[in-house]
């Protein structure tokens, strides 16, 4: 069943379900990212939740509820998810755990999953085990603790079962602008691919990052597969559970079998799903998509003051699948005109320090390096944390190459 999340993930009124420090958190963290709607607090006692004051039942709201925050008992859950569905609410974020990934500890874990998922019916409901949303285009969030997340106009959508790595990630000073952080839970009803097909309706977002700890119904994965590659949105994958004890944290976690790696590995490969194994390969590969889109091939140049870095990156490539092209000869002659005499032509390239400092001749030693087959044009510059102005030089050429040519272009620091 495919269910309607878009006033969930752009909602004009929040309910925010309980009195605790968490629920407190959440109006403080729309706040923090400029959401405009209205926030309605609900709690039993009428008490002021974060300086607002509460209702005391949600059948007391006369309007209608786009999106609700559930923090109370799992047992009250249930109760209040079939009340959010009877009064026609857009979704929900149900913050308990005690379901399924608790089945080891607490044997009736399971049934009470059952019961929220038959309370919810058509009602499109996150986690339980889970954090919620941040929605930096439309200024949303939907989340019980802080975040790094700066209002964007596009960018990267990101989905993880784990609240503890979102809520790392929104911290990231990597540049890369995040349109959406949303966390999935146990996925009781809505799953990780239903959401991610939901975003592929926002023109605004560029690529959509997956940290994966289990595949349940591969159907979804072939569905969400195919509709990217028709939106041209390419999808990233951080898939866990290459250990056996991975798996087993997967399964105490939010429940998720993860399953056999090569299986994993072999499904992705048939679904066109790059992975990666780490986050911050997670978040570069994220920003490389925004910035540039996928790849038109493998064949890529380097270009660095230093033999030493040039022999560093023509060794990381031999494990990668990725190509540095000889030089051609329309190449070779405009590099000579920039570089002189003295510079040994190749890719990839050393161009010495004989231009440093020259933007114009930096520049046409930089374009060069781009062209015709030439995927991605790297260049390498670690600037210091000491004093980065004598270094303004190769920031200016980067940008002066990526304007003149419109070609792919890479800083690596």
């Amino acid at each position: 069943m495919t269910r309607d999340l878009s006033r969930l993930l752009n909602p004009e009124t929040i309910a925010v379900i309980g009195g605790g420090a968490w629920c407190a958190s959440i109006i403080k963290a729309a706040g923090t990212i400029g959401f405009t709607g209205k926030i309605v607090p609900v709690h039993p006692s009428g008490k002021e939740i974060a300086g607002q004051p509460a209702l005391r039942r949600l059948e007391d709201w006369q309007g209608s509820i786009d999106a609700a925050f559930i923090g109370i008992n799992r047992s009250a859950t249930i109760k209040t998810v079939d009340t959010l569905r009877r009064l026609g609410a857009g979704g929900a974020v149900c913050f308990a755990s005690g379901f399924t990934e608790a089945m080891a500890e607490d044997s009736g874990g399971a049934d009470l999953q059952e019961q929220l998922v038959r309370a919810a019916g058509d009602m499109p409901v996150l986690g339980p085990n889970c954090y919620g949303i941040i929605n930096a285009l439309d200024r949303v969030a939907i989340w019980p603790d802080q975040h790094g997340m700066q209002a964007v106009d596009r960018g990267v959508a990101i989905l993880t079962q784990s609240s503890n790595i979102a809520i790392n990630l929104t911290m990231q000073q990597r540049a890369l602008p995040i349109a959406y952080m949303i966390t999935c839970g146990n996925m009781a009803q809505t799953s990780q691919a239903d959401i991610a097909m939901a975003l592929l309706d926002d023109h605004r977002v560029t690529a959509i990052g997956l940290h994966i700890e289990g595949f349940a119904d591969l159907r979804q994965w072939e569905a969400l597969a195919g509709k990217a590659w028709d939106r041209g949105i390419p999808l990233v994958a951080l898939k866990s559970g290459q250990s056996e004890q991975a798996q087993q944290a997967a399964l105490s976690h939010t429940a998720s079998l993860a399953g056999s790696d090569a299986g994993a590995q072999a499904f992705l490969d048939r679904l066109g799903i790059a992975r990666v194994h780490g986050l911050p390969e997670f978040l570069e590969t994220l920003k490389l998509l925004h910035c540039v889109g996928p790849l038109a091939s493998n064949r890529i140049s380097s270009i660095s003051c230093s033999g030493g870095e040039a022999s560093l990156i023509a060794d990381l490539a031999q494990a990668r699948a990725v190509a540095f092209p000889p030089l051609g000869a329309g190449q070779k002659s405009r590099l000579k005109q920039a570089l002189g005499p003295m510079v040994a032509l190749a890719n990839p390239l050393d161009y010495h320090t004989y231009i440093w400092r020259d933007g114009a001749k930096m520049t046409q030693a930089w374009e060069a390096m781009t062209g015709s087959g030439i995927a991605l044009t790297l260049s390498i510059v670690d600037y210091p944390h000491t004093d980065a102005a004598d270094w303004a030089c190769a920031t200016n050429a980067a940008l002066e190459v990526r304007r003149a040519t419109g070609a792919p272009f890479a800083v690596v620091s």
